[in-house]
């Protein structure tokens, strides 16, 4: 409707509210871990392993809370690209037949609204609008029933819905109303997306489906509380509305049929009625997609409702453990975008506007691409599903390792890495079994699988990088195959690689960023680093860091895992690069406590000469040796990593390894402190000066938790390790930490001499003794093993 109309007020008709007929309760709740770990470092950690019945919440803190928006803020204006053509398009179904039912769908959808948009007329009275409206619903309802089915209720509901929305569709008919009022458009966007989800199921009697793939697969509903806290997720967020998607069911399935559309819900709630649950209020483990509404499209307004878009989203991807990406909605005033989030993009559509038909017609197309799409499309992996069968969730994989790959189904048991930030790897690992737990009392399959399932960035084909981890895992498993006394001191891998999905032509392609946007969007990204899904398949299970008792058992596992890390290098030619308390864990059995090194992320091959064939900087900041901080040549070699061990123990004895030794008082003034920070320079420098010299380093040790047991005999170990490392060399080059001049004017020199001295600076002693790595790596460890014999006599 053009121009401005004069101020009508349209009532609601008061009536229940019914479902279609052919739908059924909403996809189920995606359930999650403990509280979000914030402390540093933040890398996911691997916690005790929790099983899905524990359903504990998504939580922030007040202070938390603010910075998670303030983060939230700086990743919109690092991943946000805007204005990008194509994002609803991403949606479509793959099938160009399809397309073109779903595109006559939203078409007669869109011309239903727009009739009722032009009942609205300047001057027409209350009663006069109330009938048109109500006669155009019924004529179009009729259309769209076959006979014996049309319901006088149903015109009742959807005139209450039309009532709404056509308040924020049709500017000034309603005095009351303002689209500048947040709280005034929550409603109405409920609505429109509401009813637009009844008429997904009520194609006109001409437009029915022919096949299955023309029928709807789901609704996609709003909840209707708005401005709401989610019921699982405690502090004072509040999100604006909420999507959830509601699958249909077509009476085509059998009771012994093991999935359906409804499976993909990742949740205890698959394992409990489903009676009683609040249908109306949204849940961050049934949340499909988040909506932010601002009262404008200011610059100002749309990135915050970008920053809110991307702070909520977080408890999502915490609680759904089975999404690929994430969709929302940002909304100012009446223009509307829509945007989707994955690894390492936030991409959002140019407005489309609700007050025109044209951008009305976008927005449902939009919305009914949703209820016909194929599952993955929605950000959903159909690898991970409820079986209906077992009462247990599945995960699917095949070794893409291998010439001839098989699917291999494995039954969850337990979740123990969660995906805690909206970009980045999302690392989720999951202990799994070869039978359904309802069996695994008869087999004798222990269930001491782990399936790692990451978004890393790759280069290139899957069979051309050289950085894939389920190769590199392949590789260590079989170097050391030989070698028993390595054993239980690293995963075993068992099959691995790139997950697939299938393409708009039915064949098997790499599940990446690329494949998921389609080439119109991805052309439009510039360089855009790629991400693959990946998913390994290994055994050896071991427990967090945490779990450690004691400072003996700590140095004992220490030793385990630079053992295996020396083994890996000279049997496989592989140098881990990423030591840091996430990817050292605990295993115990009869013999004791033993170490186990994990996660080769960011593993890499090494030369012949024992260098890493490439320099960039990797690791976790406080663990990460001056080298990789400084960026320094020449490439990587194992002393980063025994640098990195060094700077490990540092950290676990000054802030402990979990709440038993944590310290009571502040750390804010310690030295060590100064390895925390934005400055990676910063953190090189302050590295340096307290590694050049015992005097400096007893400044780190001196602030050792001095309540945990056994604490000096820890700072006696890394006071021997860095010696080692740094002061026990013959040549001068290879001793300290600093750059310094290597020799200084005279006493007796005139001031004009020493202004012209040129200072001649000494080699930097990190590059230096990079040439001397292997036997600096084979002192270290001797020196460690000594300290491990020790640590096993207390123990």
């Amino acid at each position: 409707m053009d121009g401005k109309t004069d101020s009508v007020l349209i009532t609601p008709v008061k009536s229940s509210k019914v479902k279609p007929e052919d739908t059924v309760p909403e996809m189920g709740d995606l359930s999650i871990s403990d509280n979000i770990n914030t402390s540093t470092p933040s890398k996911p950690s691997y916690g005790h392993p929790r099983s899905l019945s524990a359903a504990p919440k998504f939580s922030l803190s007040g202070s938390q809370q603010t910075d998670g928006y303030a983060e939230a803020r700086s990743q919109v204006n690092y991943y946000l690209k805007d204005n990008i053509d194509g994002v609803q398009a991403i949606a479509k179904h793959s099938d160009q037949t399809t397309q073109q039912f779903v595109i006559k769908q939203a078409e007669s959808i869109a011309e239903f609204i727009d009739e009722l948009v032009q009942c609205v007329k300047p001057g027409l009275g209350n009663a006069e609008l109330e009938n048109e409206l109500k006669a155009t619903i019924a004529s179009q309802l009729k259309r769209r029933s076959p006979a014996g089915r049309y319901s006088e209720k149903t015109d009742t509901d959807m005139f209450n819905s039309a009532v709404r929305f056509l308040k924020w569709l049709c500017p000034g008919s309603d005095s009351t109303f303002s689209k500048t009022n947040e709280k005034h458009i929550y409603p109405c966007f409920v609505e429109l997306i509401n009813f637009v989800a009844e008429l997904v199921v009520r194609p006109l009697l001409d437009q029915q489906p022919t096949s299955f793939d023309e029928k709807p697969k789901r609704l996609v509903r709003s909840y209707r509380k708005t401005d709401v806290k989610p019921d699982n997720a405690e502090g004072r967020r509040r999100i604006d509305m909420a999507l959830k998607c509601d699958a249909l069911h077509y009476n085509n399935m059998s009771d012994d049929d093991e999935y359906d559309e409804d499976s993909i819900q990742f949740s205890e709630e698959r394992l409990k009625a489903k009676d009683g649950r609040n249908d109306e209020r949204p849940n961050y483990s049934r949340i499909f997609a988040v909506v932010e509404v601002k009262p404008d499209t200011s610059a100002a307004n749309i990135e915050k409702g970008f920053a809110q878009l991307v702070e909520y989203s977080k408890g999502v991807y915490w609680n759904q453990h089975n999404r690929r990406f994430i969709w929302g909605l940002v909304s100012g005033g009446s223009d509307v975008k829509a945007c989707i989030l994955g690894p390492n993009f936030l991409l959002a559509s140019q407005f489309m506007d609700v007050t025109t038909a044209a951008g009305r017609l976008e927005l449902i197309r939009f919305l009914v691409n949703w209820s016909f799409c194929e599952l993955p499309k929605l950000g959903y992996d159909p690898t991970i599903r409820f079986n209906r069968v077992h009462k247990c969730f599945t995960i699917d994989m095949a070794d893409s390792n291998e010439p001839m790959p098989t699917q291999t189904t494995y039954y969850l048991r337990k979740i123990v890495v969660f995906a805690e930030r909206v970009f980045g790897r999302h690392t989720r690992c999951f202990i799994v079994g070869r039978q359904p737990p309802s069996l695994e009392a008869k087999s004798d399959n222990s269930g001491d699988i782990l399936i790692k399932d990451a978004w890393p960035e790759v280069s290139g084909l899957a069979e051309d990088d050289m950085r894939d981890e389920s190769k590199l895992l392949k590789r260590v498993s079989n170097g050391l195959a030989g070698h028993s006394e390595f054993n239980g001191l690293y995963p075993k891998y068992i099959s691995g690689g790139r997950m697939q999905i299938q393409n708009t032509r039915g064949e098997s392609v790499d599940d990446t960023t690329r494949t998921i946007l389609g080439e119109t969007v991805w052309a439009q990204l510039g360089d855009l680093p790629l991400r693959a899904h990946m998913r390994i398949a290994m055994s050896g299970v071991g427990e967090p860091l945490k779990t450690i008792q004691s400072i003996p058992e700590l140095v004992v596992v220490i030793y385990d895992v630079m053992r295996c890390h020396m083994g890996i290098l000279k049997h496989c030619q592989i140098l881990h690069r990423d030591i840091s308390e996430a990817n050292i864990l605990v295993r115990r059995d009869n013999a004791g406590v033993h170490g186990m090194l994990i996660d080769f992320d960011h593993s890499i091959s090494i030369t012949d000469d024992g260098y890493a064939k490439h320099a960039e900087r990797t690791g976790t900041v406080p663990f990460m040796s001056v080298s990789n901080l400084e960026n320094l040549q020449p490439k990587r070699t194992a002393l980063d990593d025994w640098e990195s061990i060094i700077y490990i123990l540092c950290w676990l004895g000054t802030f402990g390894w979990n709440s038993d030794t944590r310290p009571s008082g502040s750390v804010a003034d310690l030295n060590i402190a100064s390895w925390d920070s934005n400055n990676v320079m910063k953190i090189a420098n302050s590295k340096r000066d307290h590694m050049d010299s015992s005097r400096n380093f007893t400044g780190i040790t001196k602030g050792f938790n001095p309540n945990i047991p056994d604490i000096r005999r820890l700072a006696k170990v890394v006071e021997g390790l860095r010696a080692v490392l740094i002061d026990n060399h013959s040549h001068p080059d290879l001793r300290g930490a600093m750059i310094i001049p290597d020799s200084f004017p005279e006493e007796n020199d005139s001031d004009e001499e020493a202004d012209q001295y040129e200072f001649k600076m000494r080699p930097d002693p990190f590059v230096e003794r990079a040439a001397h790595w292997e036997s600096i790596s084979e002192r270290l460890l001797a020196k460690l093993e000594i300290y491990a014999q020790g640590a096993k006599k207390l123990l």
